[in-house]
């Protein structure tokens, strides 16, 4: 099964904490703090690989996510670092952000790309030693590493794209001209998925094309097969746009003509403007000569390159793919999209507008980004470290804000899992 789109979460591992120990060593007295850092939590990284073409492997597994970093020691030992998480994906694959559609990064080039960093370690009570905190008994928490729900959309690599409308002979086509063998068959929606060969046209000079599910008018808002795979043209440097003009199926070549190029300027304008040669196929079985000429004089006239083949035959073959290997040559290399999601800024903390505060059959509920990892620094048992909590959150504006909205004091307040009785 062909699956190029795929919605997954990503979770980098946490920090390890930082420890609490002292040195405890014979004929030694009060050796001091000595806890070791946490290690680093392990990244998520995206690496293009080119024996995979589809996302089938995310359609099963959603959910992936890294080793946590390892706590620290005593003895100033520190954690060992989180294992980073190696995610392959097949070369040409976009990442988007979720929620906003942003794209992140086009996974096309070769350098591996970090998707989601690391908690850092906690910092172990030794660095909490002053002449005047000489027997610190908090360390600091590891922090969390980064979460995305990101889609990853694969956008085929290919330089040459066949575009038409359903049985007009792109698979044949295909087929003729490479060593590709996609399912041929009299029938509309033969294609059910793009399938790509590589075309030597001579010694040293080749192209990769890609055939592309029949387009149908409406494909553009849904309709058809089209719809879901004209983002594998979106790469492509040049379309060959294949027009059945035998007659064979009642159809008029012109109408036929400029219903797929409606649908491209529907779909992305941008690739609607890429350079098109036309392929009036089945020439060889034509019903109708005088229709031929008015479709010949028609597309000339728009000033595009027509060329009579039969794919069936071979007719005509050579010279349209010595015609797309000159036009190759001078067009631009291939198109690489450009990120344009902007990371949100960090939660620092210690702002008291920042924090969510609700009144609960009297007690006041207070829930915050930061508050949340506040709560992880501080050890409970040790009266530095409750000083240092009263502090920050007196700083913070928090017990201002709590009066200005009518607390009294014996109230209860609910700092998460932790109550407390308010006290002016």
């Amino acid at each position: 099964m062909f699956v190029d789109k795929a919605t997954i979460t990503l979770v980098a591992g946490k920090g390890g904490n930082g420890a609490i120990a002292f040195h405890r060593e014979k004929y030694i007295a009060a050796g001091g703090p000595d806890g070791g850092d946490g290690g680093r939590g392990g990244d998520v990284i995206f690496v293009a690989d080119d024996n995979m073409s589809t996302l089938m492997d995310f359609r099963y597994k959603r959910k992936y996510v890294a080793a946590n970093g390892v706590d620290g020691q005593g003895h100033l030992k520190t954690g060992k670092d989180g294992e980073d998480l190696i995610i392959r994906v097949p070369r040409g694959t976009i990442v988007r952000d979720k929620e906003t559609g942003a794209i992140i990064q086009d996974i096309s080039g070769n350098e591996p790309y970090v998707i989601a960093k690391g908690g850092k370690g906690g910092w172990g009570n030794k660095h909490f030693a002053t002449p005047t905190r000489q027997v610190p008994r908090f360390a600091k928490p590891g922090m969390p590493g980064q979460k995305r729900e990101v889609i990853l959309e694969l956008k085929l690599l290919a330089d040459v794209g066949l575009a038409g409308f359903p049985n007009v002979g792109k698979s044949t086509l295909l087929s003729v001209v490479s060593k590709a063998h996609p399912k041929i068959a009299n029938y509309h929606f033969t294609t059910l998925y793009p399938n790509l060969g590589v075309v030597y046209a001579m010694e040293g000079v080749s192209f990769v094309m890609a055939d592309i599910p029949g387009i149908i008018e409406g494909a553009s808002e849904g309709a058809g097969l089209g719809h879901d795979f004209l983002r594998h043209i979106e790469r492509c440097r040049l379309i060959i746009h294949v027009v059945d003009v035998s007659g064979s199926e009642g159809r008029d070549p012109i109408a036929d003509f400029d219903a797929i190029n409606e649908e491209l300027v529907r779909y992305n304008e941008t690739l609607a403007s890429r350079p098109q040669i036309v392929a009036a196929n089945k020439c060889d079985i034509v019903e109708d000569p005088e229709m031929m000429e008015r479709f010949r004089a028609y597309v000339t006239g728009k000033g595009y390159e027509l060329f009579e083949i039969s794919a069936a035959t071979h007719q005509g073959v050579r010279e349209l793919v010595m015609a797309a290997a000159e036009k190759l040559s001078q067009l631009p290399p291939m198109q690489f999209f450009e990120p344009d999601y902007v990371e949100p800024e960090p939660v620092l903390g210690g702002n008291a507008e920042d924090l969510t505060i609700e009144i609960d059959e009297g007690v006041y509920r207070v829930e915050g980004q930061w508050l949340d990892r506040l709560l992880d620094s501080v050890n409970f048992g040790d009266n530095e470290s409750m000083m240092y909590f009263d502090r920050t959150l007196r700083n913070s504006g928090l017990f201002d804000r709590l009066e200005a909205m009518g607390i009294n004091e014996g109230d209860i307040v609910a700092l998460y899992e932790l109550e407390f009785e308010y006290k002016k």
